[in-house]
C-alpha cells in the first residue's frame, strides 16, 4: 500500500505543472518559476542535514557536474514547455526519458537488441509523433522540441544519478546538490530576464503553489519509492499524465482528440514496458529471478535508476521531475 503514495505525488506534480502555466500567464519569469521549485528542497534538506550532523559537501564533484548540467537544463526546458504547450502534451513529452534510455541501450549501451526494447522505443516515439502531428502550430514547435529535449536530458541525468549511487554518494546529498544548482542558476539568470527582479504580485499564489505542490510531491514520491514496491511505484508515476490531462480539460478547455489520446496512451504503455523490462533485468542481475534464454537477456547495459534498488529514492526525488518530472 505504500506505493499508493505515488498517486498523491503524481497529482501534486500535475498541480505543479498547472501552477507553472498560471505563473507564466501572469508574467512570472522563468528564473522565478524555477527558483520556487528548487528553494523548498534546499531549505528542507539543508535543515535536516544540519540537525542530524551530516555534511552536504559532495565527494564526487565530476559526476555531480554532469548530473546537474543535464538535470538543471532538463528542468528549464521542461518548464518552458509547460508554459507554452497544452498541459497534457508538455507532461507527456517530459515523461519520454525511459524511451531515450531504452534507445541508448539499443544503440550504444552494448546491450542485445531484444524485441521488448525495440517495441518500447518504436511504440513510444510513435506516441510522440501522434502528439506532435500538425495540431502543434508553428509558434509551439520550439516548445515541443524543448519538451523532448527535457526528456532526453532527464535520461542523461538519471544515468548519472545511478553512477553516483554506485560511487557511494547518498541520495539525499545528490538531491540537495541538484536543488542548490537549480537555485543558483535561477539567481544568476534572474537579472537577465525581461520581467525584472520582482514578479507581478498576481503570480505570487501560483509561485507559492509551485513550491508547495513540488515539495509535497517530492516527499510523497520518496516515501513511495523508499517503502513501497519499486515496480508498482514506477508504474504509478505515469498517472501524472492523466492528472495533467484532466486539469488541462477543466481549467484550460484542452480537448485532446483521439489521435492525441492514442499518443499519450502509447507513451504511457512504452514507459511501463521499459520499467518492467529493466526491473526484471535488474532482478536477474541480482540473482533474484531465474534468467531466461540468453537471446532475451541484457547483461551489461546500464539500467535507469527508477528500476534499481540503489537508485530508487534518488530517481524519485530528482525533478523535474525530475521528474519529474514535472
Amino acid at each position: 500500500m505504500q506505493s499508493l503514495w505515488m498517486l498523491l505525488a503524481s497529482a501534486m506534480f500535475a498541480v505543479m505543472g498547472a501552477c507553472v502555466k498560471v505563473a507564466s500567464d501572469y508574467g512570472a519569469s522563468m528564473p522565478w518559476i524555477v527558483l520556487c521549485r528548487g528553494l523548498p528542497s534546499v531549505l528542507l534538506i539543508y535543515g535536516w542535514a544540519r540537525a542530524t550532523g551530516r555534511t552536504v559537501r559532495p565527494t564526487r564533484w565530476r559526476l555531480h557536474l554532469w548530473r546537474n548540467v543535464a538535470g538543471v537544463s532538463s528542468m528549464w526546458l521542461g518548464f518552458y514547455a509547460l508554459s507554452n504547450l497544452p498541459l497534457s502534451t508538455a507532461v507527456s513529452l517530459n515523461y519520454t526519458a525511459p524511451l531515450f534510455i531504452a534507445g541508448w541501450m539499443l544503440g550504444w549501451g552494448g546491450s542485445q537488441r531484444d524485441p521488448v526494447r525495440i517495441l518500447t522505443v518504436v511504440a513510444g516515439f510513435l506516441g510522440v509523433l501522434a502528439i506532435l502531428r500538425p495540431s502543434i502550430g508553428g509558434d509551439q514547435l520550439f516548445a515541443a522540441v524543448a519538451g523532448l529535449g527535457a526528456g532526453a536530458l532527464s535520461a542523461v541525468a538519471m544515468m548519472q544519478v545511478r553512477q553516483l549511487g554506485r560511487a557511494g554518494e547518498p541520495e539525499w546529498r545528490t538531491v540537495f546538490i541538484f536543488s542548490a544548482c537549480v537555485v543558483a542558476a535561477s539567481v544568476v539568470l534572474m537579472p537577465l530576464s525581461g520581467n525584472g527582479l520582482r514578479p507581478d504580485p498576481a503570480s505570487w499564489p501560483a509561485l507559492a503553489g509551485i513550491g508547495l505542490s513540488g515539495l509535497v510531491g517530492q516527499l510523497a514520491m520518496t516515501r513511495a519509492f523508499g517503502m513501497g514496491s519499486a515496480l508498482l511505484t514506477a508504474a504509478l508515476q505515469y498517472s501524472t499524465i492523466i492528472f495533467a490531462a484532466l486539469l488541462g480539460m477543466v481549467f484550460w478547455g484542452d480537448r485532446p482528440d483521439v489521435l492525441a489520446w492514442s499518443g499519450i496512451a502509447l507513451i504511457i504503455a512504452a514507459g511501463l514496458l521499459s520499467v518492467w523490462r529493466t526491473y526484471t533485468e535488474g532482478r536477474i542481475m541480482q540473482g533474484k529471478t531465474p534468467a531466461p534464454s540468453p537471446a532475451s537477456v541484457t547483461t551489461n547495459a546500464p539500467a535507469p535508476a527508477s528500476a534499481r534498488p540503489d537508485g530508487e529514492v534518488a530517481f524519485a526525488t530528482q525533478v523535474s521531475e525530475e521528474s519529474s518530472r514535472v
